[in-house]
């Protein structure tokens, strides 16, 4: 099985979301983990790389990510039309009229897919990029449960 950057992100997430998004461990062991997991050094490295980018994306002068007064209507570059399938597409509309994503979380979770070094984003993978989006963003407990709740309880009806 070919691992990718979304594999190590996923694998990260799933061991270390409790520790919070302020979580800061020591890089190096980090590493030394992955890659006794069996995850390429190169993956791990562009792994690190993205999450370097989300975390510059969070800022506590930013608008809120489900700021209901930013409304707007998106239209998607043929790059991002590409990499985001008509299904993941309809999915982050979904979530923005339903409240659970603003505008401005949009975009960050349009930016963090189309950092991901990958030609196509199916749903399920795009559903853990909005959650570490989330997770990452100040004040979106919420939404963030809401689409923990989605992700997680979809796994175990998978695994029955």
């Amino acid at each position: 099985m070919k691992e990718n950057v979304l594999d190590v992100l996923m694998y990260l997430f799933e061991n270390y979301m409790d520790e919070g998004p302020d979580f800061n461990p020591d890089q190096e062991s980090l590493v030394a983990e992955l890659a006794q997991a069996g995850f390429p050094k190169s993956e791990i490295t562009k792994a690190f790389t993205w999450l370097e980018g989300l975390a510059a994306l969070r800022s506590a002068d930013a608008p809120s990510p489900t700021d209901a007064s930013l409304k707007s209507l998106r239209i998607y570059s043929d790059e991002e039309r590409k990499k985001m399938d008509v299904g993941s597409r309809g999915f982050l509309l979904f979530l923005e009229q339903g409240g659970v994503l603003g505008s401005a979380a949009r975009e960050l979770v349009i930016d963090r897919v189309m950092a991901l070094e990958t030609d196509e984003i199916d749903l399920e993978q795009l559903k853990w990029i909005i959650l570490m989006v989330l997770f990452n963003q100040p004040g979106q407990e919420q939404a963030y449960a809401w689409m923990e709740d989605l992700v997680f309880n979809e796994m175990q009806g998978a695994l029955n």
